[in-house]
């Protein structure tokens, strides 16, 4: 664990929960891809680059949820050094009280203020093109959340953050976070199309080839929204689609997987409604969705 890997030519990553990419710059300057989840991923990744007589310039989010920002504020203090995040990502980054409250859909309580869900705070600056290292590519990868970014470094490593899921994780608990189904699905369909020297997403093991586990992740997004129209075939209140789903998987409630779960669920009944597959309507003051 944190283990610093070569991916190709001067683009490295350290393995651990959430892979942070390290790119060598020349001049003895380097960037970060994320940060990882907390202050001891941020001081571990820092401390490899001083063993390597680098110096951290600047760190660039992926996107904003916590367990790849979760360095940022460590590191800038220590260096001084630039974080970019992308789009609205940028906002969160800066206030990451956001993450929590949008996933509980108000002020959240104490439970979910934890730092799984709530990094640092770090003076994060807008991403784009023109803050990027020289032959840096930024890749669009929507879907996740509001505006994830991938990274084409020149060495031919693509950074993929969250777009996959890997097979085990599949397999254990068969749902991951989306924010925007049908975007997800595209993101997921150009990534399954995509040559690289090797890929490396954040929590999926790295490889040459990448097609398979996107055509794992895609079967999986049809699966879950089949399930959902399956427990919609009686009218069903969020609460029992949600229940219903964790049954069906075998899945245990947290406070946690209440909020990132039932987000991404509200996120299937959304798109399954826009695609007309469900309905939605009020009954005595409680909204329920019924399949078509």
């Amino acid at each position: 664990m944190y283990e610093l890997v070569r991916a190709a030519g001067d683009s490295f990553y350290i393995d651990c929960p959430s892979k942070i990419g390290v790119v060598e710059l020349g001049g003895g300057e380097a960037c970060l891809i994320d940060s990882g989840n907390n202050r001891d991923a941020g001081r571990r990744a820092l401390r490899i680059l001083e063993g390597r007589g680098l110096k951290l310039t600047a760190v660039y989010n992926t996107h904003s949820h916590a367990d790849h920002t979760g360095g940022n504020a460590f590191l800038q203090s220590r260096t001084g050094c630039k974080i970019y995040a992308p789009d609205a990502e940028c906002a969160f980054a800066r206030h990451p009280i956001l993450e929590p409250a949008f996933l509980y859909g108000g002020f959240p309580f104490r439970e979910l203020r934890s730092k799984f869900l709530l990094a640092e705070e770090s003076d994060a600056e807008y991403l784009d093109e023109g803050c990027l290292p020289a032959s840096f590519e930024m890749i669009d990868l929507p879907g996740h959340f509001f505006a994830m970014k991938g990274f084409r470094t020149p060495d031919g490593a693509v950074f993929l953050s969250d777009c996959l899921s890997s097979e085990e994780t599949l397999g254990k608990y068969g749902i991951s976070f989306i924010y925007d189904v049908e975007a997800y699905l595209a993101t997921l369909a150009a990534v399954k199309g995509m040559n690289a020297k090797v890929f490396i997403p954040s929590h999926a093991p790295a490889a040459e080839d990448i097609s398979g586990l996107a055509e794992l992740n895609i079967r999986k997004v049809t699966e879950i929204a089949g399930r959902i129209e399956e427990i919609c075939a009686q009218p069903s209140s969020f609460e029992t689609v949600l229940k219903g789903l964790f049954e069906e998987l075998g899945l245990k409630m947290t406070f946690e997987q209440y909020v990132l779960t039932g987000s991404t669920v509200r996120s299937y009944l959304a798109w399954l409604k826009d695609k007309g597959r469900i309905e939605a309507f009020f009954d005595k003051n409680l909204l329920l969705w019924k399949r078509i």
